[in-house]
C-alpha cells in the first residue's frame, strides 16, 4: 500500500485508512478493506513483540475476542515486528482465534497518525518529542506484574526478564527506529468509521503504557453493535 500520513490520531467521524498488511497467523495479507459492509472491527496498532507492554496489551485484545464476536466485531492486532520473528513468537505464545499482522515499517500507525516520538535529554514537545527526564518521572503500576511503581525503562527492563523475553537482531532493529512509537486502538463501524480510539497521545504522556479496561472497551462495542 502507499505510505499515507496525518499528523494527528484519527478521532470518531473518520474515515479509517484501508492498509494492507502480511497475515502472521494465517497465510495471505489482511485488508482494511475486507471488513467494509461485513463487519466492524478492532484495530490495535502496537509497537513490536520487543516492548512487554504491548506483549500485555496483544493478550488483552486476544482475550476480548470471543466477547467481541459475539457483538458481530472481528478485530486485528498489528505488530510493529517483522513477519518471521512475529510467527516464531506467536507458534510459542499461542493466543486462540488471534488475527495479527506485521507492519515492521509502521505504515499503519502514520496512517492512522500515530507518532513516532523522538527522546531528548530534557527536551519536551509532546507528543513530537520527549525528555528523558520527564520519561524518568512518570512511574507505572502495575499490581502483579511489577513488585512496585517503577518508572517506565526500569519497568520494561523488569517485564522483559520477568517474560524471559531474549532480544532478537529483528527486534533490536525495530526498537532502533520505533522505540517511540505511540500505540492505539480504533473501533471502527462496518463502513470504516472511526466510532471509538484509545491512544497514548493525550495528556502529554500520561497515557504512555497504558490501555483501556475492558468494561471501557466493550462499552464502545456495545455502541457500534447496536
Amino acid at each position: 500500500m502507499s505510505d499515507h500520513h496525518v499528523d494527528a490520531p484519527l478521532q470518531p467521524g473518520d474515515r479509517a485508512p484501508n492498509i494492507v498488511l502480511d497475515a502472521i497467523t494465517r497465510e495471505g495479507k489482511v485488508a482494511l478493506e475486507d471488513y467494509r459492509g461485513h463487519s466492524p472491527l478492532l484495530v490495535g496498532l502496537f509497537r513490536g513483540l520487543h516492548c512487554p507492554f504491548c506483549r500485555r496489551h496483544i493478550a488483552a485484545q486476544a482475550q476480548l475476542d470471543g466477547a467481541l464476536r459475539g457483538k458481530g466485531i472481528e478485530s486485528l492486532t498489528v505488530v510493529n515486528t517483522p513477519i518471521d520473528r512475529a510467527r516464531l513468537y506467536f507458534r510459542y505464545h499461542p493466543l486462540p482465534n488471534l488475527l495479527a499482522a506485521s507492519d515492521p515499517d509502521r505504515i499503519s500507525h502514520r496512517a492512522f497518525g500515530l507518532p513516532n516520538i523522538e527522546f531528548t535529554e530534557n527536551e519536551t514537545e509532546w507528543p513530537r518529542k520527549v525528555g528523558m527526564d520527564v520519561v524518568m518521572s512518570m512511574n507505572v503500576d502495575m499490581p502483579g506484574e511489577l513488585p512496585r511503581p517503577m518508572n517506565r525503562p526500569a519497568a520494561a527492563e523488569y517485564l522483559n526478564n520477568k517474560d524471559g523475553y531474549e532480544m532478537t537482531e529483528a527486534d533490536q532493529r525495530m526498537a532502533a527506529a520505533g522505540t517511540g512509537q505511540l500505540f492505539g486502538q480504533f473501533l471502527l463501524d462496518r463502513e470504516g468509521i472511526v466510532r471509538w480510539t484509545f491512544t497514548e497521545v493525550p495528556d502529554g504522556g500520561q497515557r504512555m503504557f497504558g490501555a483501556p479496561s475492558p468494561q471501557e472497551l466493550m462499552s464502545a462495542a456495545s455502541q457500534v453493535a447496536s
